[in-house]
Parts: structure tokens; C-alpha cells; sequence
């Protein structure tokens, strides 16, 4: 009988094991109802990623000597979304580009760690070809999940800066702390291991976190920081996973680049 009791319930980890992998990129990626909206002061425009996908997002210029905020969203946002949260820096002269992900806003494909990484390039090959923009014009910034992408593309090419809030050190970690029942690390197969690109990097790095993520622990954000010294790392007591929302955020991320502009 116990022997019967335990093989049961080895089958039924073994189950929820074969659960979670099979099902993990729809645990991972959760695209929101899609919006047909336009933000004021926004476009509709449309990209091709290398791998071939046309994917639409959202733009807005920049004014004449300002840069521009090539912004990847988190897991569960759209590029309208971005365009709210990036609405103070607008106002101040800011272009953003509200990057879009393949899945997301009824664009086409499967959204995977290597597909959001061809949707990044896509994105940053519209900045500097469509629109013209240099380099050093275009700020990277990535929230959440967006982190991640950010991350993958300051490895891939110089910008001005890089702007990482609610960020994780890896993927790996942040499901582990999660799931500490399951074996994450074997089973996970999109990793998005900031902490080991971020040493790449060139670039001046801002982090900005809420004290009270429960999603992802401020222990993560600290140690992405501990592993580049000159990396800026700002804490907000109180506020949680939804740190973007609040508006000293965008004033956080204005002061600072005024400050990047010396060190690039």
C-alpha cells in the first residue's frame, strides 16, 4: 500500500513536471486583450525583425536634439501601455519608440526569448535606418521581461544609455524562488540571464526598483547591480512590481541621462 501511495504521487509530480514544460512560454508570455487605440502623440508604425516578421508598434519623435527611448514592455503589456508610461519624458522632448512583441497586439508569431531578442533588433534597425537616428540618440529601456531584451541588445550595439526597472538577474532565478518545488533550472528554456551579458556592456546603467516587488525580489535587482561597479541602483520602499506606473520613475530616468550624457 505505501508503495502504491508513493509511486501515485511520483507520477503525479512527474505529471505537473511534464505540466510546467510543456506549458511554460504561455506561463512566461501573457499578451493582453489587443488595443486598436492610438496614444496622442503617437503613430502607427510598422517594422521587419530579421527573421522576417512585420510587426507593428508605436512611435513618437523626438524634439530636435533630444534622444530617443527605444522601450520594451513587460510580460503582460502592449505598446500603448508604454506610451502611458513614458508620457513625462514625452512631454519633455523625449522620442519613444513603444517596441512591440511578435504575439503581442495582434502582431504575428509565437513570442520566445530568441523571438523577442529579433524583435529588439528589429526594432533598434527602424530607429537607425527608417528614422536615421545615431547611436548615441537612442536610450535603451526595458521593464520587466523587457529587461531581458534590453539587456540582449545593448550586447549587440552601442546606445546612450541603459535603462533597466523592475529588472531580474536572470529568469532562471526569479521561477526557481517561485517554484522552489519543481527543478525550474532543468526545465526552463528561456533563460534571459542578464546577470551574465551585463559586464558586456559599455554603457552607463540605471536600475530602479520597488522595494515591495513581490514578482521579483529586490535581492534580484541588487545583485544584477553587484556585478557591473559603476552601475546607478535606486530603491523605492513601499512601491511593488508596478514601479513604472508612478511618475517619479520617469524623473528618476530624465535626471539621470542628463547626467549619462558626461560619461558616453
Amino acid at each position: 500500500m505505501v508503495a502504491y501511495v508513493v509511486l501515485l504521487l511520483v507520477m503525479i509530480y512527474g505529471a505537473l513536471i511534464a505540466l510546467v514544460y510543456l506549458n511554460q512560454h504561455r506561463l512566461i508570455y501573457a499578451p493582453p486583450v489587443t488595443r486598436n487605440d492610438v496614444p496622442a502623440g503617437f503613430e502607427r508604425v510598422s517594422y521587419t525583425t530579421p527573421d522576417r516578421l512585420e510587426l507593428t508598434s508605436g512611435y513618437r519623435p523626438a524634439r530636435e536634439g533630444m534622444p530617443t527611448m527605444l522601450f520594451f514592455h513587460g510580460n503582460a503589456s502592449s505598446w500603448q501601455a508604454s506610451a502611458m508610461v513614458t508620457d513625462q519624458l514625452a512631454a519633455q522632448g523625449y522620442g519613444v519608440l513603444a517596441a512591440e512583441y511578435r504575439g503581442y497586439s495582434g502582431n504575428p508569431g509565437t513570442p520566445s526569448e530568441d523571438g523577442l531578442y529579433q524583435d529588439a533588433r528589429g526594432a533598434w534597425q527602424y530607429l537607425r535606418e527608417d528614422q536615421g537616428l545615431a547611436e548615441s540618440d537612442i536610450v535603451l529601456v526595458g521593464n520587466s521581461i523587457g529587461s531581458g531584451v534590453a539587456v540582449q541588445l545593448a550586447t549587440e550595439v552601442r546606445a546612450r544609455a541603459l535603462v533597466l526597472i523592475s529588472p531580474f538577474d536572470s529568469l532562471e532565478e526569479t521561477a526557481s524562488r517561485k517554484l522552489r518545488w519543481l527543478p525550474v533550472r532543468m526545465l526552463l528554456t528561456d533563460r534571459y540571464a542578464n546577470d551574465e551579458k551585463l559586464p558586456e556592456i559599455g554603457e552607463p546603467i540605471l536600475i530602479l526598483h520597488g522595494e515591495a516587488d513581490s514578482l521579483i525580489a529586490l535581492e534580484q535587482a541588487q545583485s544584477l547591480a553587484s556585478v557591473r561597479d559603476d552601475t546607478v541602483i535606486e530603491t523605492y520602499p513601499g512601491w511593488g512590481h508596478d514601479l513604472v506606473v508612478h511618475e517619479p520613475v520617469q524623473e528618476r530616468i530624465a535626471q539621470f541621462l542628463s547626467t549619462a550624457d558626461d560619461q558616453t
